[in-house]
């Protein structure tokens, strides 16, 4: 009788684990085609933050173009560093790339901030994660941390500290811009 119930019980298991295994696969259970996650491969999650200019910035917005997201502070050496080479790819690509600069402001002084934006001479949008919620939402564990986002919003890249340099920088956006990432 014991071997029986244990038949029954395995059979049981089996027919669930089948039955999950097709409705997984079916996609039934899926309620978006799109996931987000801050990782290579996956769509890049979305925000809608404030600019230093005062302006909202909403990734969705620029999705269609490819995307340099580049979380930084003031106080972050590297970040300082990587900041004319952020520039110049700007000036040069700014019609076929968006460049937008995420501060880790509840990291940060604002002071510094537009300190920077003068002494670099920064004309790509710097944005301001007050909360830090958009550090959270990407993960960010070490400043400097630059996402490359592809045309469709999937992340085509991460790049975790720095400095970037210019050269690096050319090299993802041609390779983009050609479509062969």
């Amino acid at each position: 009788m014991q071997h029986i119930k244990q038949r029954l019980l395995f059979i049981s298991i089996t027919i669930l684990g089948i039955f999950w295994l097709w409705l997984s696969k079916s996609g039934s259970m899926i309620t978006s085609g799109v996931t987000y996650a801050p990782s290579v491969g996956f769509h890049a999650p979305t925000f809608s933050i404030e600019a230093l200019t005062g302006e909202t910035i909403n990734l969705v917005d620029n999705i269609g173009s490819p995307i340099i997201l580049n979380f930084w502070a003031s106080w972050c050496p590297p970040c300082r560093v990587e900041m004319p080479a952020l520039q110049s790819v700007y000036d040069r690509y700014q019609s076929d790339i968006i460049i937008l600069a995420i501060n880790a402001s509840n990291q940060d002084v604002l002071g510094s901030v537009s300190g920077i934006q003068t002494e670099f001479g920064l004309t790509f949008p710097i944005l301001l994660d007050l909360t830090g919620s958009t550090q959270v939402a990407y993960a960010i564990t070490s400043l400097p941390t630059t996402f490359f986002i592809d045309s469709d919003g999937v992340i085509d890249k991460v790049q975790i500290g720095g400095p970037l340099t210019e050269a690096s920088l050319r090299i993802w956006i041609e390779q983009i811009l050609m479509g062969t990432p």
